[in-house]
């Protein structure tokens, strides 16, 4: 009787798992799984690109973090997504009239005033939107992994350059860190090749879906196309990844931002690379806990 309820439950394991959509690597029959990067940091547990969303990734295990970069009125480079302070900062409280209070239009110093967390939950009162700088040395501190952003780069002329500079005066462009703990990405692939003219040493990615026909001219300065997960499709990341390039490595795919458990299998058995989220925990369980 027990060797037969071992056996049921034995079958029943392995029907679930059967049922579960491949992970695979379209260039291989082995099994693989993407990588897990924290969007703006574990940002579904603690405010978007702040240093505690960087500590809550690292304390979920998490090695990749992605951030976003723009620069203050006086050339300071921060970590913000989006184009105005309204939505994650008090900013209309403290500088009541400086609307529509544009990033650019603030002083490092002035954004240094702003609370970054209160808006998320009172637990986060205080929280500072973080500089560039200290932004690298919290990843560094946590041993992590940098996907970063250039963010409105068409508001910022010369930002490539200004960020290049951070991340070698911080260390983050030797041989270590260029192997494996950095990749710079934008939605304007103007500046992508910019960065890549500056440093074609830095690996870089393409935030979008490009045509496949146009995929090729891409792959001379762009390492990897990080497209929606609504818009992805087994043949769109094989088209990529049929392809090299500028290291002279197949080309991989980055899919954002995919919260639940469910999408998180199908963008992997799309064969992605990576999964940027703000559930790194939810989508970690689903691809490799099971």
């Amino acid at each position: 009787m027990h060797a037969r309820v071992v056996a049921a439950t034995a079958a029943a394991v392995v029907g679930c798992v059967a049922l579960l959509p491949p992970v695979r690597d379209v260039r291989a029959t082995i099994a693989v799984r993407p990588l897990v990067i924290a969007h703006r940091g574990a940002s579904a547990y603690a405010p978007e690109n702040t240093l505690e969303a960087v500590d809550k990734a690292a304390s979920m295990g998490v090695l990749w973090v992605e951030n976003d970069v723009q620069r203050t009125k006086d050339g300071e480079l921060v970590v913000i997504h989006d184009e105005t302070l309204r939505r994650t900062t008090d900013a209309e409280e403290v500088f009541p009239g400086r609307g529509p209070w544009n990033v650019k239009d603030f002083t490092g110093a002035e954004i240094a005033r702003l609370d970054a967390g209160g808006w998320f939950g009172a637990a986060y009162t205080g929280a500072r939107v973080p500089t560039l700088k200290a932004y690298l040395d919290r990843v560094e501190h946590h041993h992590q992994k940098l996907l970063l952003e250039v963010k409105n780069p068409e508001l910022y002329p010369g930002i490539e350059q200004q960020i290049l500079k951070v991340l070698s005066n911080e260390g983050w462009l030797d041989r270590r860190h260029l192997a494996n703990r950095l990749i710079v990405q934008s939605f304007s692939a103007v500046s992508l090749r910019t960065v890549h003219r500056l440093r074609p040493e830095v690996r870089t990615g393409l935030l979008g879906t490009p045509a496949v026909r146009d995929l090729r001219r891409y792959a001379g300065y762009a390492d990897l196309i990080n497209p929606s997960h609504t818009a992805l499709s087994s043949a769109y990341v094989d088209a990529v990844h049929a392809l090299s390039g500028p290291h002279g490595t197949p080309m991989r795919v980055f899919s954002w931002t995919v919260d639940d458990a469910a999408t998180a299998r199908t963008v992997a058995g799309y064969g992605v690379d990576g999964v940027i989220t703000d559930k790194a925990d939810v989508v970690r369980r689903a691809l490799y806990w099971y």
